[in-house]
This record gives structure tokens, C-alpha cells and sequence, in this order.
């Protein structure tokens, strides 16, 4: 069995490179990977803690949060299409304001 610190560790290491990735890119696409590691790290906490504790109650939180992360991709891929459209680029750095 595979000790607790190391399912923390892999989540850390994911969530640093998951916020790196919101902090230096201004792809909107990019933004939407990112936010998924650190959803996933986030999921990868809650089942290791379940599985500390002996109980299911962190995998039912987990599959809870990656439906949601799923539910954040369709919402943010709508926006990034209406972003295409009006603006012609992903870039987040261009549209200064909500009304064109």
C-alpha cells in the first residue's frame, strides 16, 4: 500500500503546475487545462483521504467534482467560442470590457 504522503505529494505537484498554468498563460484554452489539474488534484486528495479513513464517502466527493469540472468545460468552452467570434482570438488580454 502506497503511503498517504505520496497521494498528497502527486496533488501538490499538480496543483503547482495547474496554478502555474492560470498565472503565466493568457490562452483561454490553456486556463481551462490548468483549472482541470487543479480540480484533479483536488480529486486525488479526496480519494486518498478516503481511502486513510476506510470509508467511500471521498470517492463519491470525487466523482461530485469531476462532474462538476465537466460541467465548468462545456460552460467555459461556450464562452471561449463567443470570445472567437466577437474578438477573432482566445487570448483573455484583448477584450478589455463586457460590451463591444
Amino acid at each position: 500500500m502506497i503511503a498517504i504522503e505520496w497521494y498528497v505529494l502527486l496533488s501538490a505537484g499538480l496543483f503547482c503546475i495547474g496554478l502555474f498554468g492560470i498565472l503565466t498563460r493568457r490562452n483561454a484554452l490553456m486556463f481551462l487545462m490548468a483549472i482541470e489539474l487543479m480540480v484533479n488534484a483536488a480529486a486525488i486528495n479526496l480519494v486518498a483521504f478516503a481511502l486513510y479513513h476506510g470509508t467511500l464517502s471521498g470517492q463519491v466527493f470525487s466523482l461530485f467534482v469531476l462532474g462538476l469540472a465537466a460541467a465548468e468545460v462545456a460552460v467555459g468552452l461556450g464562452i471561449i467560442l463567443v470570445l472567437y467570434r466577437n474578438f477573432g482570438t482566445i487570448d483573455v488580454s484583448i477584450p478589455t470590457t463586457m460590451r463591444w
